[in-house]
């Protein structure tokens, strides 16, 4: 099969088949086209192949590609599309390379067919993605007002990596917010830094196990500078397994070498046989254990990287949180209503949970095989009522019943997502007291009811304006 030779040691084969024809799909078609390749778009959706011939590309359904395997040299994958995927097994099956769109980017990269290649820095784990990325991007920024090169976050976070690729600004640093499905289709990804903030139970109907998607989170381990949170238990083993020595780890305690850590309410870093003093813990956004954990990853990243403690200072002195990630979206009466709609799994929100004092939880949604009995055992002390909602609603009112038998618990079968959001935060306000916390955690995704985590958060503030009042006492 004949080979295009491209700029760059990259070559791409002469036809390219891209696995699925939404916003990721297309976006790998437009990358391939860019760089010269020719490609067909797979999907078994007629409305997707019509989005896709609306866009220009050629298209198929997944038995016509299986026809033209012999002639392609190269399959690019959507990452929603599960590794169990008929076609993809059936395409590895061929000897045919399949891959992510973000692995694309990177040998497109690297070989540099859209310019100088870039640092690529990554950001992954279970819980605290997008407030590190934010936070590593802030710091790089301000490294660049100093040096000239320019920073961006993107992937997950805000522009699809190959969108930046083919901005007109040639952006020198990606700072890249990567998912285990993202990593699992990667094989040559090697980031310059990477970093693994936490692992818990997520995406197993996708990967199959936990063991599998813990593989395919620890991928970034294999960065040139390599950051792991080691108050993790997980990620610390992943991290020994690894066999390196130099992979720097980042610590709530006191840093040993090589690590970055809190001592006398500062961020310290033990560096090169150096200790450093890099930044205040206090006032960092978002409040809390988590943020500072965010933080802690952030700093180890920038540092590996020419940050000096003055850029990192001055980047967390700036950044303000996402949304739907622990911001107050209402108050009144002493009571605070906070939406986290990001918690999309236990771990989430025992994270958010961890230090909110006296709360009426709101939950629910799609446990995605989660297990949500360690959340709540750890945290039944501090439930004051628990309003639930959303097709794994059961199964949290269980683990409550079981460990906190006394707390009252409201659970909305409606499966029209406003109105049901609209009874649990009607009830929780009938439940909550001077001082209390009404937390938006669900601990699960939204796709169940709603069309995001943002929509959901949305919905709960919203609610929260129309039901509480300091008059409901």
């Amino acid at each position: 099969m004949a080979l295009v030779e491209r700029s760059g040691p990259v070559t791409l084969p002469d036809h390219v088949l891209v696995a699925g024809a939404g916003v990721s799909g297309l976006g790998a078609a437009h990358l391939l086209t860019k760089a010269g390749a020719n490609c067909t778009v797979v999907d078994d959706n007629p409305d997707g192949r019509a989005a896709a011939t609306a866009k220009g590309f050629a298209v198929c359904s997944s038995a016509e590609a299986r026809e033209r395997f012999a002639d392609t040299g190269l399959v690019v994958t959507s990452p929603g599309w599960r590794p169990d995927t008929p076609f993809l097994v059936d395409a590895t099956a061929a000897g045919i390379d399949v891959i992510g769109d973000v692995e694309l980017c990177f040998r497109l990269d690297r070989a540099g067919v859209f310019g100088a290649p870039r640092t690529w820095l990554v950001v992954t784990g279970t819980n605290g993605k997008t407030t590190t990325t934010g936070m590593l991007a802030a710091m790089m920024t301000e490294v660049g007002a100093d040096s000239g090169r320019i920073a961006r976050a993107c992937g997950n976070i805000g522009t699809a990596v190959g969108e930046v690729l083919l901005l007109d600004e040639h952006v020198d640093v990606l700072v890249a917010e990567l998912s285990s499905f993202q990593l699992h289709w990667s094989s040559e990804l090697v980031p310059d830094a990477g970093v693994l903030l936490n692992l818990a139970e997520d995406h197993i109907d996708w990967h199959g196990s936990f063991a599998e998607y813990a593989a395919s989170k620890a991928k970034v381990l294999q960065a040139t500078h390599a950051v792991a949170g080691i108050d993790d238990t997980e990620v610390q083993r992943l991290a020994e397994q690894t066999g390196r020595d130099d992979i720097i780890g980042f610590t709530l305690q006191e840093p040993g070498d090589n690590q970055v850590g809190v001592s006398g309410g500062r961020i310290v870093a033990k560096l090169g046989g150096e200790t450093i003093d890099v930044a205040s813990a206090d006032g960092i956004e978002p409040a809390g254990a988590a943020g500072l954990l965010d933080a802690l990853a952030a700093a180890a990243v920038a540092l590996t990287q020419g940050a000096k403690p003055h850029h990192i200072q001055r980047a967390l002195e700036k950044y303000r949180v996402a949304g739907h990630r622990g911001a107050v979206v209402h108050s009144g009466g002493g009571v605070d209503w906070v939406d986290n709609s990001k918690a999309t799994n236990p771990h989430a929100a025992d994270s958010a949970l961890t230090g909110a004092g006296t709360v009426v939880w709101v939950a629910g949604g799609q446990l995605k095989g989660a297990a949500v009995d360690g959340v709540v055992k750890a945290h039944a002390d501090q439930f004051r009522a628990v309003a639930l909602l959303g097709v794994d609603r059961e199964l949290i009112r269980a683990s409550v019943n079981a460990a906190a038998p006394d707390v009252p618990v409201f659970v909305s079968d409606s499966t029209d997502p406003e109105q049901a959001m609209d009874e649990v935060v009607a009830w929780a306000a009938t439940q909550a007291q001077p001082g209390d916390t009404v937390l938006l955690a669900p601990a699960a995704a939204s796709l169940d009811m709603f069309s995001g985590m943002s929509a959901r958060g949305d919905a709960f503030a919203a609610a929260a304006m129309r039901h509480w009042s300091p008059d409901n006492k």
